[in-house]
């Protein structure tokens, strides 16, 4: 199966505009990103998606770099455009905030698209912080770790244990936080994103939900990796102290 890893990057962002080319122990936070990939044994190729020339002109000197079109809704769409003029087999989409990215991760998640349409990664909650925050994303698995469920809000309920505090739910349930990382069979991704927004997707804003309510099966990987992303300025000290800690 010919799997190619790409790596959406946008300029504009919110809370952090020009993110992707925000320097990381001298290098450009992107190219850091690329560089795990590229660490990783199922892709036979990174190429970064971005609609904007300045990250492009930085890119194409260490990865293959694609312009597309600055109309994509999502990141999915973005890659769709990448996928359909390549010939490949599935696509892993990496974000391209996440610089410590793991490529076991992204090898566990590529080899999950044997078995299932698309596949993504979990990991456990950990963090009392996380535990009820709506920007750190929750999933429910069936027993053959295909997704039920993903939502902002923290899931499931626990009904014998909703006058607990949130230290006792968090230790009385194997609460689940999913991981950005997406594999898409490459017919899957270009089906996809033929689909209008679902009514789940738009409540939530959680792109995957499309798949689920179209009836797409999502297989999800659990790992012991915990993403480690660069949303605001702050972030990058933090990142840049694990980097060296780790040389």
């Amino acid at each position: 199966m010919k799997i190619i890893g790409v790596i959406p990057a946008r300029f504009a962002s919110t809370r952090f505009p020009g993110k992707p080319l925000a320097l990381i122990a001298g290098k450009p936070l992107i190219q850091h990103v690329v560089e795990q990939c590229e660490k990783a044994k199922s892709l036979s190729e990174v190429i970064v998606a971005t609609d904007d020339t300045r990250i492009w002109e930085v890119a194409q000197n260490f990865c293959r770099c694609e312009m597309t079109s600055p109309d994509h809704p999502s990141g999915s769409d973005r890659i769709a455009e990448i996928a359909a003029g390549i010939k490949c087999d599935a696509v892993v989409c990496i974000q391209g905030d996440e610089p410590l990215i793991n490529p076991d991760v992204i090898d566990a998640v590529a080899k999950a698209l044997e078995g299932c349409e698309m596949s993504t990664a979990a990991t456990p909650i950990r963090e009392l912080s996380e535990y009820d925050n709506p920007n750190v994303v929750k999933v429910v698995v069936n027993s053959s770790g295909r997704a039920l469920y993903f939502s902002r809000r923290t899931i499931p309920f626990l009904r014998d244990a909703a006058s607990r505090s949130a230290v006792e739910q968090l230790a009385a349930f194997p609460f689940l936080k999913h991981l950005g990382i997406y594999g898409y069979r490459s017919e899957t991704l270009l089906r996809l994103v033929k689909f209008p927004v679902s009514p789940l997707e738009n409540a939530e804003k959680l792109e995957q939900l499309r798949a689920l309510e179209n009836g797409i099966q999502i297989a999800v990987v659990k790992v012991e990796h915990d993403s480690i992303g660069v949303d605001r300025p702050e972030d990058v000290q933090r990142v840049e102290a694990i980097l060296n800690a780790l040389r």
